[in-house]
């Protein structure tokens, strides 16, 4: 069986999704590489594959043009300020002769450029201060499609280029008595504002992405160990497995691990969304990262490295960061034609208006109350302004950007939640389910069995308890366990007994104070000869419930019944009337009995139950659901994994097996129900975005690309608006932020 592997590069360079795609053919095309894919919002190459080599898969990311690979994360602030230079660095070439243009559009009388020296020397400054703009701040935009053009793949700094070069050169073509307009002030316009776009882009690109690299901030730099009676402090990657870590009040803990010694409570909120500190003590297990509060805690190392829950977070949203939602197909196979499309409509136009001057004349003069449309320019200068601007109003960028800010910042908004998103595509996937799923035991009931009704009837309750409790502390039972735990719990003595006896499906006995007594189901009553007709209608009562009666008789007399069942979350009953409101059909899915399963289901709130299904036939029940409609799967155990697979979209308990983990798409850190309500919510809010996004792209070429082809758009206004459209999409999808999931 081949064995894929997966790996992750960050890219410099990119420019556009079409930046995105050319390095996306590239490695493709490398042997071994099954699927190749570049998240351009987040900067990230995603590649999967068999026998992967570093060095072959750098060499075809530089291939595909003026990329550069970074090892490690990318440095945000290092690229917004190379950005904020340019932008800066060309505005004060930009700046005053915009305003000049400004001022020349609206206010100054045209007999002016009648006077042949003044024409000149203002033709003169134009291309002067634009050549700076154009081929120094935007040097890098000139390489990027240089090398793009060479390959016949073109990008948007394709368009950018092209339109900033046909309008720099009719500057020299008009100093040369060319019948033109001097466009260069325009081409360095564009390029002003392409760059001034990147800067404001980058920026909020920059703050879309910062959830993961906040996680990462989050590990402790150091650890004190202890060393025989001393104590050290050493770097965090120095610390080994088995290590004894002292935390502090108010420190990190800079692992995980296992408390051997202490009592605390420590703030999981970062991992959780939980404000309120988890109490801890010997034996339980802390995370990395998360901040002790009040008490010294001893914590044995039992994770470090790659292996933490907190690197394992980060992990998991990188993989989701790399997984492609069947939306961006579509909106792929746009992005790649894109550019070629567009240069041939800007070539279109330019020639359309030499053919037939006298239409788009007659268009123009229509609007010749608009500042910027002058209808005595020069039929070839007119054709010119509109074929610069179909260059640079057709915007693939918001085309490229649109999906993955939106899941980019979904998959922080998750993890600050204690939601994971596994698997990218759930989102979209979760707007088609139907029915919601969930695995009774451990999912919506606590998964250990709870004593929740005493019937006390010859002794008193807290007597019943006793005695119940003294004989099942010599038992491993569950059920037992539960007992002993109530009494414990209402600091209840248990006492000393003896002969104690198991009969294995049935129940126990033991003396206890020199009596007899016997704790079991009807059945061991009957065998012990002991008469439960007075409590007969309780036992059925209870059973009818769904829980496991058990009687205690003291020497041959009835003392009561204790009746124990794996009992409901809390907020089980909650998250499934939210559900409901939401418009999905709950089941619940058990191997329990009928009656059982329904009195659980009856008490959650559920209708529909699925019973008395064994572990390896859960997947086949969701195929039977699938053939209906979408199916969600909510489950925690090991047993759960194959049915978390086979549902359109599996979500995990976190606090569930690890198998059951890696099997869900999504994962409730928590593990608690209400998880399921804000992932749902979570996913069905960040297609929204998803959807208006692509909508306002798509809607924006679709309205500008014309306008501009019959010359209403001056070029300089149309490079503002392709570095809005972009901008805005990556804004709309900040403010996933503000939505209350």
């Amino acid at each position: 069986m081949k064995k894929f592997e997966k790996k992750v590069f960050s890219v410099e360079g990119m420019h556009c999704a079409s930046c995105a795609k050319n390095i996306e053919k590239s490695v493709i095309k490398l042997k071994y590489v099954k699927s190749a894919y570049v998240n351009f919002a987040a900067k990230k190459l995603y590649v999967e594959g068999e026998a992967l080599e570093n060095e072959k898969i750098i060499q075809a990311i530089e291939t595909a043009g003026d990329y550069k690979i970074i090892i490690g994360q990318n440095d945000d602030l290092d690229e917004m300020k190379k950005a904020k230079n340019k932008m800066i660095g060309a505005w004060i070439f930009a700046g005053p002769l915009g305003l000049f243009m400004i001022y020349h559009m609206f206010f100054m009388p045209m007999e002016i450029m009648d006077n042949a020296k003044l024409a000149f020397l203002i033709d003169l400054s134009y291309i002067i201060f634009a050549v700076p703009v154009i081929f120094i701040w935007g040097y890098r935009t000139y390489k990027s499609a240089i090398n793009s053009i060479k390959r016949f793949s073109f990008n948007m700094d394709s368009l950018i280029v092209l339109g900033t070069f046909s309008a720099f050169i009719t500057g020299p073509l008009k100093l040369a008595t060319f019948p033109i307009e001097n466009y260069a002030i325009i081409g360095m316009m564009i390029m002003a504002f392409h760059l001034t776009g990147r800067y404001v882009e980058t920026k909020a690109k920059g703050k879309a992405s910062q959830a993961i690299k906040k996680l990462m901030k989050l590990e402790a730099k150091t650890a004190i160990i202890l060393k025989g009676k001393n104590q050290k402090e050493i770097k965090i990657e120095e610390v080994a497995l088995g290590d004894i870590m002292v935390i502090k009040p108010g420190e990190k803990i800079p692992t995980d691990g296992i408390v051997v010694k202490g009592e605390s409570a420590v703030d999981e909120s970062m991992v959780s969304g939980e404000s309120i500190p988890v109490d801890k003590k010997v034996g339980d297990k802390v995370i990395g990262a998360t901040i002790n509060q009040d008490g010294i805690l001893y914590v044995e190392a039992t994770k470090i490295g790659k292996d933490t829950f907190l690197s394992q977070i980060i992990k998991l949203i990188e993989e989701a960061q790399g997984s492609k939602i069947p939306i961006q197909e579509f909106s792929d196979k746009i992005t790649n034609i894109f550019v070629p499309v567009v240069i041939v409509i800007s070539v279109f136009a330019f020639f359309s208006w030499i053919i037939f001057p006298e239409f788009f004349m007659y268009i123009i003069n229509l609007f010749g109350f608009v500042p910027w449309i002058n209808p005595e320019m020069g039929i070839i200068s007119l054709a010119l302004a509109s074929a610069i601007s179909v260059l640079v109003i057709a915007c693939p960028c918001a085309l490229g950007l649109a999906t993955p800010t939106a899941l980019m910042v979904s998959l922080g908004i998750g993890a600050e939640k204690g939601i994971l998103i596994r698997r990218g595509e759930a989102i979209q996937t979760m707007k088609d389910v139907k029915y919601i799923v969930f695995d009774k035991t451990g999912t919506l009931t606590k998964g250990k069995p709870e004593l929740t009704d005493i019937k006390a009837v010859s002794i008193s309750e807290k007597e019943l308890i006793a005695v119940s409790a003294s004989l099942e502390s010599a038992s491993e039972h569950p059920i037992a366990k539960a007992i002993v735990r109530s009494a414990k719990e209402r600091k209840i003595k248990i006492r000393s007994i003896s002969n104690f006896k198991i009969k294995r499906g049935k129940g126990i006995e033991a003396t206890l104070d020199k009596k007899q007594v016997v704790i079991g189901n009807r059945q061991f009553m009957v065998d012990k000869k002991i008469n439960i007709k007075i409590i007969e209608e309780n036992i059925q009562r209870f059973e009818n419930e769904g829980k496991t009666v058990m009687v205690v008789a003291v020497g041959k007399k009835i003392a009561g019944i204790l009746a124990v069942s794996d009992a409901l979350k809390e907020d089980s009953k909650t998250t499934v009337q939210k559900l409901n409101k939401l418009g999905f059909e709950i089941i619940m899915i058990t191997g329990d009995n009928e009656i059982t399963a329904r009195a659980i289901a009856k008490e959650a709130g559920i209708e529909e139950v699925i019973a008395n299904v064994l572990p390896e036939e859960k997947a086949s029940k969701i195929r039977q659901l699938q053939k209906k409609a979408g199916v969600a799967f909510v489950g925690d155990g090991i047993n759960d994994a194959p049915a978390l697979k086979q549902a359109n979209v599996g979500i995990a308990m976190g606090t569930g097996t690890d198998i059951a983990i890696e099997s869900g798409d999504i994962v409730l850190v928590k593990g608690n129900l209400e998880g399921v309500v804000s992932a749902v919510n979570l996913s069905r809010e960040t297609f929204r975005k998803i959807k208006q996004n692509l909508f306002w792209a798509y809607s924006y070429n679709s309205i500008a690309i014309p306008i501009a082809f019959f010359g209403l758009l001056h070029p300089v206004i149309a490079e503002i608006a392709m570095a809005t459209s972009s901008i805005t999409v990556v804004v709309n999808a900040i403010l996933l932020r503000k939505v209350k999931i």
